[in-house]
């Protein structure tokens, strides 16, 4: 079977990128396979081409609704109409009709959460499933970076429907949460197929600033002088929404800003604007990006200290994605670690909440135990947020089977929650050092990840000599041009768009 062929007649492609096709003839020989792939080199594609060779479905579970939203609307646009995602934005009525007639899809999207309803899965075990996929695949494991405690059941659901072909997708796992992947997934023998994460064409550049305001006013400076288009990344919705305003009120470029507060249409909205080359630069939080197809942004700035090496390493790789030069720069200002460890303890539930909950169910947990479902009332009683209540309910409704009572479930969920704070402020330590090396910066990342590629790359990071001049536009292209009335008719359309007005 030649692929190029394949590859060609549905994609229109000529040549596949790095370890798709290793991938697909792993697929194709009927092995298991784990593919850690850098991003931005086309992971859908390993399953999508062998959808159009293997018999029955393709199951493809993702965390991100608006991550399989993209793929679903993008696989459409190419002309693919037999695919479908059970998720929450579907109706009811849709969602019927997705279920009644889910024979007629090819490709099937789903969040792990979906996988927990009984009917569901009933009704998936009556498909004849050709490939699971489970893509970001470190999510599974309690030692990777955005562990999700439902993809931790996979194995389970995947045993319920058969034990089908399958394929763990990632970009950013090392070799501890690759092996607990597989182990996971109840994989026995599992084909490895371990890319570089390397990306030779985006040089790292770290800068340090000595406060917030000159961080904001060297970010200007970089937003007018870099070739576009680029993204800056923050860790505040606000800080967002700020810096874009900034933007677009000093004329420095096209601007909007993007984050999962948005609604729906809007998020739409923007994402087109910036591929179509309508917007330069995204101010965004770590909500935007995955399924963004844009091969030609040259920059991506971080304004916050990222959580961890692996969240990092995925953002920056949406630059450059057409092989030419591109540059990721962070800005460091002293303290920048205190928001971070914040955020990492604002994503766990406190002891009290968790206090608070038992009290709360000690009668009901004590009489139905591990066999009722918490009422979505005290969610918001608690106090808990989405993350939060995640992580509660799962391990509240699905307890392990050695615990023997509340009380016991109670010191599990406080001992799991203080392990993971632990391993979250051991992350954010490690993108401390990594800030701080004075060695190659891409050999830290290379290291971390046991990656042992010797590529010799050259401009490499600052440690190694690089410069940011190289990456500036021509003076003439610096500035918006545009005449005084499309400029405000420009500046009111993105600010209605954005939300930003209200």
């Amino acid at each position: 079977m030649e692929l190029e062929l394949l590859l060609k007649k549905y994609f229109g492609f000529s040549f596949f990128k790095i370890g798709q096709k290793e991938v697909i003839s792993s697929l194709l020989n009927g092995e298991h396979t784990l593919a850690m792939l850098p991003t931005g080199t086309g992971k859908s594609l390993c399953y999508q081409l062998p959808g159009y060779i293997l018999e029955g479905q393709i199951l493809i579970i993702s965390p991100l609704l608006s991550l399989m939203q993209d793929q679903v609307e993008q696989m459409k646009r190419f002309g693919e109409k037999r695919v479908v995602a059970l998720n929450s934005f579907l109706s009811v009525e849709e969602k019927d009709y997705a279920l009644k007639f889910l024979t007629k899809y090819k490709f099937i999207f789903i969040s792990p959460e979906m996988l927990r309803i009984p009917y569901i899965i009933k009704r998936l075990q009556s498909l004849s499933i050709s490939l699971f996929v489970v893509d970001e695949a470190h999510c599974i494991s309690q030692w990777g970076y955005d562990f999700r405690p439902d993809y931790s059941k996979l194995g389970e659901i995947r045993n319920a429907l058969g034990n089908p072909l399958t394929l763990a997708l990632t970009a950013t796992a090392t070799a501890k949460v690759r092996q607990d992947i597989v182990q996971s997934l109840r994989l026995n023998k599992v084909k490895k197929i371990e890319s570089s994460i390397d990306r030779p064409n985006i040089g790292l550049y770290v800068e340090k600033v000595p406060d917030y305001r000159e961080k904001e006013e060297r970010v200007l400076e970089l937003a007018a002088k870099l070739k576009k288009p680029g993204i800056i990344y923050f860790s505040s919705k606000k800080a967002a929404e700020h810096m874009a305003e900034m933007l677009i009120n000093k004329q420095i470029c096209r601007a909007s800003a993007y984050h999962g507060g948005m609604e729906q249409d809007a998020r739409i909205l923007i994402q087109q604007q910036f591929i179509h080359d309508q917007l330069d630069i995204i101010c965004a939080t770590s909500a935007f990006g995955m399924g963004v197809n844009k091969e030609n942004i040259r920059f991506v700035i971080h304004y916050h200290m990222p959580m961890q090496i692996e969240s990092y390493l995925q953002e920056i790789g949406r630059a450059g994605r057409d092989g030419k030069p591109s540059i990721a720069i962070l800005l460091y200002s002293p303290g920048d670690e205190q928001l971070p460890i914040q955020l990492s303890e604002s994503e766990l539930p406190s002891n009290q909440q968790i206090d608070w909950l038992f009290n709360k169910t000690d009668l009901y947990i004590g009489r139905n135990f591990g066999e009722g479902q918490l009422a979505e009332t005290l969610k918001e009683l608690g106090g808990f947020s989405e993350v939060q209540w995640r992580i509660v309910e799962e391990l509240v409704n699905r307890p392990p089977q050695d615990v023997k009572s509340p009380q016991h479930l109670k010191e599990m969920i406080q001992d799991f929650v203080e392990h993971r704070l632990q391993a979250k402020k051991a992350n954010i330590f490690r993108m401390k050092q990594w800030i701080d090396a004075k060695t190659c910066r891409r050999k830290f990342m290379m290291e971390y990840f046991d990656d042992r590629s010797n590529t010799v790359v050259t401009p490499c990071c600052d440690q190694c000599g690089l410069v940011i001049e190289p990456y500036y536009q021509s003076v003439s292209r610096r500035h918006f041009s545009t005449s005084e009335s499309s400029w405000k008719d420009y500046l009111i359309k993105l600010l209605n768009n954005s939300g930003l007005s209200k």
